[in-house]
């Protein structure tokens, strides 16, 4: 299984950044993508999840209302639409897969990128 992100960048606050999780290797029948985040020295975080079957969609009260998960078979590729921006959401995003439901744990996700950052200027 290989994930890779990428969509990070500079922007300011009010802006709008799309991330993207593109994947491969996957021969999982019912799976979940998460997004998670991790600031510096802040430990990692939910942010978004969206389970690949029913494309059921979950999210932090942090990011509600402003970011959206969404996927798109034909690539298989998850996206994180990230909209009003505020400098707190400045982190490290990673995209993770889990066999099964959604969590919004990282430890029971099995699978990881790189991670892209994102910096958001007040």
């Amino acid at each position: 299984v290989q994930l890779v992100e990428s969509g990070g960048g500079l922007v300011q606050a009010g802006g709008s950044l799309r991330l993207s999780c593109a994947a491969s290797g996957f021969t999982f029948d019912d799976y979940t993508f998460g997004w998670f985040r991790q600031a510096p020295g802040k430990e990692r975080e939910f942010a978004a999840a969206i389970t690949w079957s029913s494309s059921n969609t979950y999210y932090a009260d942090s990011v509600k209302g402003r970011f959206t998960i969404s996927r798109d078979n034909a690539k298989d590729t998850v996206y994180l639409q990230m909209n009003s921006l505020k400098p707190e959401d400045t982190a490290v995003y990673y995209c993770a897969v889990r066999v099964g439901g959604s969590s919004y744990y990282p430890q029971d996700y099995g699978y990881w990128g790189q991670g892209t950052q994102v910096t958001v200027s007040s």
